[in-house]
């Protein structure tokens, strides 16, 4: 494990592969042994029948869309807080195991959660008080329930593209006290092969911008990992209470300020000093990483290899109907949710897919590639901008999707739109998962992109001129 210290704390995790194997056993209880041979013998079969239970609590962060700049530190940081009480209440839950009966649930989960979210909630509302107007109904979203994973796992993938060599993904765990974890589940995954061609998108226009900027910088050689989410929970360690994967500018995590961020080194090759990050995917092998006993790690039920992406395209592309307008600089962006399967699809943008076959995505599900292919994820964030607000209070409202149609939403004009598209080697029959908040138990649909432009004033303008002109540039 390779450290950087900054503010007391990791800057940078460099992973490793540690040569143990942690194979579940019964209801996730952990059974450690050096012998691979019992990892590939381990399959689907052993998935435990019963559906995992996890934590639903209301997102309070996608509703608090009116936070004053001056309160939106100290009510970012109990917002972190509100997700960490509820890795732990689901760790707690998790532990109960089958023995959890309703009244254990209530009595030993859901009360004392409740309880310390009204508190948390009580301090984001005085917060606000303290330069505005206190917002009402906030202790209404105190109250949590639990939820089950129904989705049925009576049939297993197609012949050839089962998971002989994987351990049951159903009930594994962090060696040495790592929380245990449900999922992903074996139906969560379905052969490519057997979806039909979905993706399709607006006609271009006459007036519509046909021209591409790319940006290379590399698959993350360097190993820049942090569970840290400087967009969402700035100031935070593990905000993110998953691992993320960097590339571009070098000085990402939880503590950098912007001009950090424009002052720091880049692996892009153009200069752009730009933030991209996105949650990395895991080989779900029996091995663990050298993270399995810290923050976004096994201690919060992130456990298998991290893949090294086998390419990352980053890619700025135009209107289908207008020109594009330049990106402000320290523009934040997040694209899909990385709690849509406790928070609904509403901001979920998830797409799976696999090389040969990308006029086919998956929103909820993983795919199953056949030989020769690769494990595709796409991130196409949105490409509409409300024209003065670098973030908003939710990271959301500040920026839109265009219509079906291409156009902006009425009061936002249209800016380069970026696609982060990256492959990954991935043997057939093999089990992977995203990271993810322990209580969304690694489902497809929690998939997410990140990203924070730090071009330069002329390279955002050669890249707005090259898409406007209709010309591939980088």
């Amino acid at each position: 494990m390779r450290y950087r210290q900054r503010h007391k704390r990791s800057r940078w995790i460099g992973i490793t592969v540690v040569g143990v194997t942690a194979l579940a056993v019964g209801g996730g209880a952990l059974l450690m042994t050096d012998n691979n041979a019992q990892a590939a013998r381990d399959s689907w079969g052993g998935q435990a029948a019963q559906a995992p239970m996890t934590i639903n609590c209301p997102d309070v962060a996608v509703r608090l869309s009116n936070v004053p700049e001056q309160a939106r530190p100290a009510v970012d940081n109990q917002l972190a807080q509100l997700d960490s009480q509820v890795a732990d209440a689901y760790g707690q839950l998790a532990a109960g195991g089958m023995q959890a009966d309703r009244n254990w649930v209530r009595t030993r989960v859901l009360d004392p959660l409740s309880s310390q979210r009204r508190g948390t909630l009580n301090l984001i509302a005085t917060e606000i008080e303290r330069v505005s107007n206190r917002p009402e109904g906030l202790e209404s979203m105190a109250s949590c329930t639990v939820k089950k994973d129904d989705v049925a796992t009576a049939a297993a993938p197609a012949s050839g593209s089962a998971a002989p060599n994987a351990p049951a993904p159903g009930a594994s765990a962090a060696a040495n006290g790592g929380k245990a974890q449900t999922g992903p589940r074996r139906s969560d995954f379905v052969d490519i092969r057997r979806v039909r061609p979905n993706a399709a998108g607006p006609r271009l226009q006459a007036g519509a911008s046909r021209g591409t900027f790319q940006s290379r910088c590399g698959r993350n050689e360097n190993k820049h990992f942090n569970p840290d989410n400087v967009i969402v929970a700035p100031g935070v360690s593990n905000g993110a209470h998953h691992m993320h994967d960097y590339v571009g500018n070098l000085e990402t995590d939880a503590f950098a300020t912007n001009d950090d961020l424009a002052a720091a080194g880049t692996t892009c090759t153009n200069g752009d000093r730009s933030t991209h990050y996105w949650p990395v995917l895991r080989l779900r092998n029996g091995k663990i990483e050298a993270d399995a006993n810290l923050p976004g790690g096994g201690q919060d039920g992130n456990v298998g290899r991290i893949l090294q992406p086998a390419s990352v395209q980053l890619t700025f592309r135009g209107s289908p109907v207008s020109k594009v307008t330049a990106m402000p600089t320290f523009l934040r962006i997040i694209t899909g949710d990385a709690k849509a399967f406790t928070n609904g699809t509403a901001n979920a943008n998830a797409s799976w897919s696999c090389t040969g076959f990308e006029n086919r995505q998956l929103k909820d599900k993983y795919p199953l590639c056949p030989q020769g292919s690769n494990v595709v994820r796409t991130f196409k964030f949105q490409s509409c901008w409300d024209g003065s607000n670098t973030d908003s209070a939710n990271h959301r409202t500040h920026v839109a999707f265009a219509r079906a149609n291409g156009t902006c939403p009425n009061g936002f004009r249209a800016i380069p739109q970026l696609v982060q598209r990256i492959t990954y080697k991935i043997a057939p029959g093999s089990v992977f998962a995203v990271d993810s908040f322990p209580e969304q138990l690694h489902k497809p649909g929690t998939d997410h992109g990140d990203f924070i432009n730090v071009m330069s004033a002329s390279l955002m303008r050669k890249a707005v001129n090259c898409i406007n002109s209709g010309r591939r540039c980088g």
